[in-house]
Formats: structure tokens, C-alpha cells, sequence
């Protein structure tokens, strides 16, 4: 079974991506800052992360960065998710290492197509 860690300080975010994320197959774990996360994926790196920009402690793009440096850090596909819809933002996430991007609010269709185009689902 494939593994999402989702990444937002919102609880109510993460129990609504995780309902559909298990619903899709993945396992999920869940983190609600960017240095729990970063944590977590050097305990075990997960196939895939559901990332929000906008966290205490360490916002997303910081995450990113430092876990595309983690060995084995590569390998994740990177989902951000959040409410920063600018082109700006979008290019950020992308050159700092996302594979994909999606807005908030979401729901199973959205997440699923996303999930499907890389190959995950």
C-alpha cells in the first residue's frame, strides 16, 4: 500500500484528505508543521506528501527544500496544497521541487485526478 504523509495545521484539513486519501488506497500519516513532517520522512520516507505553504514552525516551501535534500528525499511526490493560488506561488512550489498543485478547498475528484497524473493511484 502506498504512503501519503499530509502536511497542514489545519486538523480539519487533515481528516478530510486523509478520509479521502485512505478511500483512494493510500495509507496515511499525518503531520501538522513542516518540521514534524521532516521528521517523520526521515523516519520513513513516504511515497507521497500532501503539503500546505502556510505552517508554524516551518512553512511548506522550507519543508520542501529540506527534504529534497534528505537522502532518499527525491523521491516523494510532492502535492502542494493551499490557498496561494498565484502564478508566483505556483512557480516557487514547482522550482523548489512540488510535482504537482492544487487549491483549496478540494475534494475526492480534485485530489484523485491529482494523485492520478503522477502515477500514484
Amino acid at each position: 500500500m502506498k504512503k501519503c504523509l499530509v502536511v497542514d495545521d489545519s486538523s480539519v484539513i487533515r481528516k478530510v484528505a486523509r478520509r479521502i486519501l485512505e478511500d483512494i488506497g493510500f495509507e496515511v500519516t499525518e503531520a501538522e508543521d513542516g518540521q514534524k513532517a521532516l521528521d517523520a520522512c526521515i523516519a520513513s520516507m513516504p511515497d507521497a506528501v500532501l503539503l500546505d505553504w502556510n505552517m508554524p514552525v516551518m512553512d511548506g516551501l522550507e519543508f520542501l527544500g529540506r527534504l529534497r535534500e534528505e537522502h532518499g528525499g527525491d523521491e516523494p511526490v510532492v502535492v502542494f496544497c493551499t490557498t496561494e493560488n498565484d502564478v508566483a506561488h505556483i512557480t516557487k512550489a514547482i522550482r523548489a521541487g512540488a510535482n504537482e498543485y492544487i487549491m483549496k478547498p478540494f475534494d475526492r475528484e480534485i485530489l484523485s485526478a491529482k494523485f492520478q497524473e503522477v502515477g500514484l493511484v
